[in-house]
């Protein structure tokens, strides 16, 4: 599929042209969820659904903003990436669900990543292997900010920032014992611990990629919404489903990345 079939066309997964579609972007794994993220917004209403892509638009703070879905997993989010950019947004933040691995990431807690161990297939078609997959610092500090605001020093309110882990097998951090690789996802899983990382998902390491080789801002809040090395300890580990702070976290951070543009 060459450039030319694209051509003053609207973008060939999202559905979408330029005028669609605001510079500010908010990232949802789930298609369900954006409705509820552009509640958030003023004036928001449904532009497209096609796939997994699901894309909302309103306002905020008078700008133009967007809240568009990526499915699951790097293939499907570096699309939505790339065709968001095609039509000229800049600035993204992804918002998430993830597993905790750091013993002290409760459920309930957020977690602002600052990087993400490329565990995907996907970014190494954009950078070259050493290549750190970061997200960009104003838009960390902008959800750091927020993230105290909305944070409160209980179990499952607290926010964390730090390194994460992205990968491409959502069973194979679950149930590593059954797959054929299971030593080397155990030594690997094992060695992020050590270092620190804080939680396990999908995307991060995909869209940070894609935002460095597009020159565009990327960041993300996840809720940790169980922790996988607390269960293997019998550690208190209940399941926790909303989503809601980790919005509100992006949103007020898009706030201040937009007042400050």
């Amino acid at each position: 599929m060459g450039n030319d079939v694209l051509a003053g066309q609207k973008q060939f997964h999202l559905r979408i042209s330029k005028e669609d579609i605001g510079e500010y972007i908010i990232l949802a794994g789930d298609p369900g969820r954006i409705p509820q993220i552009a509640e958030r917004f003023e004036n928001s209403k449904e532009i497209s659904y096609n796939r997994e892509f699901r894309v909302y638009t309103g306002y905020l703070c008078g700008q133009k903003i967007s809240a568009v879905s990526t499915g699951i997993g790097g293939p499907s989010a570096a699309i939505a990436v790339e065709e968001a950019v095609k039509c000229g947004a800049h600035t993204f933040i992804r918002v998430g669900t993830s597993g905790g691995m750091a013993l002290q990431v409760l459920s309930g807690d957020l977690v602002i990543a600052t990087a993400a161990v490329r565990g995907d297939g996907t970014s190494k078609e954009y950078l070259p292997h050493d290549y750190p997959a970061v997200a960009n610092f104003a838009v960390i500090e902008a959800l750091k900010q927020s993230a105290q605001k909305l944070s409160e020093d209980e179990d499952g309110k607290r926010f964390h920032v730090g390194v994460i882990q992205s990968k491409d097998s959502f069973y194979g951090e679950l149930e590593p014992e059954t797959m054929p690789m299971e030593k080397v996802l155990d030594d690997n899983w094992n060695a992020y611990l050590r270092c620190g990382c804080l939680i396990s998902e999908m995307e991060c390491a995909t869209i940070f990629s894609v935002g460095i080789a597009r020159n565009v801002r990327m960041g993300a809040v996840l809720t940790a919404i169980w922790n996988v090395e607390r269960a293997k300890r019998g550690l208190s580990n209940q399941n926790y489903l909303d989503n809601n702070r980790a919005i509100d976290c992006a949103i007020e951070a898009m706030k201040t990345l937009i007042s400050n543009q």
